[in-house]
């Protein structure tokens, strides 16, 4: 059994306290490592290690930063079967998408902000030709990471990477429900040669670890992915402090499907944002909204298509769909497909437990995929982020109500519209209050763009030109310009 370690100051260290928590394989339900249990006496030395390496690391030139982060990302990708089989065991999804997805995005992140840095702007503007005001943009210290356990290395290099390429130096906190790649990341950044005290990874709980990072007053950015009830919490301790924050928080993502859409295309790409990585992705799409002269059509083919998903060990090649993450997780969306009944829906497929074959699998914790029709728009089940692999079904007659039916959750983080027309795609997107939109699409991804949510999906942006001005401090240097003899 292996036995992860804090990376901080550069050295692999047991928790101060000296407890650890159990890491749970999610496709067997069995102990298969022990993570930190750390405390804020980790955090303090972690938030000092950071202090400390800050003015060297800060002043380091860009390209030389650069350097480092793209020897991590050539690490990464080197090792990726190695971190991708953590993953899987770790999270419960399947390899093959691990291998395919969460660790080549993991490389994207570093290389694309550690050549980003190299090219970061800042602005200059010449007043009345009284004077030049020109902006500088200075790292703003230690920045809290704190990443969720649904794509576990995926977003914490999301996060980790942008901070580090403008020159600060990071405490991060993953999530204790899924360490293990976090605690590669670490082993590769010292193969790397990244100085001590740069990056500095604490393992533990939210309440414990989290909060310390989250209230430290040496930490004066935070940023944070998952879920918006722990959001709320940290926006809460963290504005009496002034800090800066980003939070990405829960989703509840309309996928609009009107009567004109590429019919197979829409199936297809429904099937995907509906059940990727077992539902347990931010922005997949739960809520299906489908055109009423398509409808019927469009369930036949999508519940057919749902049934042929095999939900099977992570390891095979052949299973689409993985573990989910927790015993909590899996009673949670057990939980919600019992609300689905009460509340009148008709479950076509899935609905309980999955049996899956094999002794190795037998206390795992599986989900059938679930398709639901016939609840109310304002039902819990079609309010409330359920992150599992169920998604409701409901018609819609015309734009306005569709978009009426999009915009009536809490929530503001996706959506995706599958029409030929080009006129009412752009209307659409426009009308829906949500952060990102796709049309014909789903999941794809460019990092130069702003991403984030609304309402309660989140507030600030990260993302290309956001993430590098998220991560620093504009000052305004100005120049009187020296009247003319």
């Amino acid at each position: 059994m292996e036995t992860i370690r804090n990376y901080i100051n550069g050295e692999m260290v047991e928790p101060v306290g000296g407890a650890y928590l159990d890491n749970i394989n999610p496709a067997i339900g069995e102990v298969y490592a022990q993570t930190p249990d750390s405390d804020e006496k980790d955090i303090e030395n972690a938030v000092q290690a950071a202090t400390q390496a800050f003015p060297a690391w800060s002043s380091t030139p860009a390209h030389l930063r650069a350097a480092v982060l793209l020897k991590i990302a050539d690490l990464i990708e080197a090792n990726v079967d190695e971190l991708a089989l953590a993953e899987c065991v770790d999270n419960g999804k399947p390899l093959s998408l691990a291998r395919s997805l969460d660790i080549p995005r993991a490389v994207e992140n570093f290389r694309f902000f550690a050549t980003s840095i190299i090219h970061f702007h800042a602005e200059s503007h010449v007043t009345d030709g009284v004077a030049l005001n020109y902006t500088l943009r200075k790292p703003r210290g230690v920045a809290g990471i704190i990443s969720p356990w649904n794509l576990p290395l995926y977003l914490l290099s999301w996060k980790i990477a942008p901070a580090l390429a403008t020159g600060n130096t990071v405490v991060a906190k993953p999530s204790e429900v899924t360490p293990m790649t976090a605690y590669k990341l670490s082993l590769l950044c010292q193969q790397a040669g990244l100085p001590a005290g740069v990056l500095n990874i604490v393992h533990g709980t939210g309440l414990r670890a989290g909060a310390a990072l989250v209230s430290h007053h040496d930490v004066p950015t935070i940023s944070f992915t998952g879920g918006t009830a722990t959001g709320a919490d940290i926006a809460r301790n963290a504005g009496p402090m002034f800090k800066k924050v980003a939070l990405e928080m829960g989703g509840k993502n309309p996928n609009i499907i009107f009567a004109d859409a590429d019919f197979d295309a829409a199936v297809r790409g429904s099937m995907r944002s509906s059940f990727a990585n077992q539902g347990q992705v931010c922005l997949c799409g739960s809520r299906i909204y489908v055109a009423s002269s398509i409808y019927e059509k469009f369930v036949d083919q999508f519940v057919a298509a749902t049934k042929k998903l095999k939900v099977g060990d992570p390891l095979e090649k052949d299973s689409d769909q993985g573990a989910i993450v927790s015993k909590l997780q899996l009673e949670k969306v057990l939980s919600y497909l019992q609300l689905a009944r009460d509340e009148g829906g008709h479950i076509h497929c899935g609905g309980g437990e999955a049996t899956v074959a094999g002794a190795r699998c037998k206390h795992g914790y599986f989900v059938e995929p679930t398709v639901i029709t016939d609840l109310p728009v304002d039902c819990r089940v079609n309010q409330e982020e359920i992150f599992g692999p169920v998604c409701t079904i409901t018609p819609f007659e015309n734009e306005d109500e569709v978009i009426a039916y999009a915009n009536d959750t809490d929530y503001g983080l996706s959506a995706s519209i599958w029409t030929k027309d080009v006129g009412r795609a752009h209307r659409v997107a426009d009308r829906i209050n949500a952060g990102t939109v796709w049309i014909n699409c789903w999941l794809v991804r460019d990092l130069r763009v702003p991403f984030g949510g609304m309402k309660q999906s989140g507030v600030g942006r990260e993302g290309g030109q956001e993430a590098l001005r998220f991560y620093t401090e504009p000052k305004n240097v100005c120049v009187r310009v020296p009247s003319r003899p």
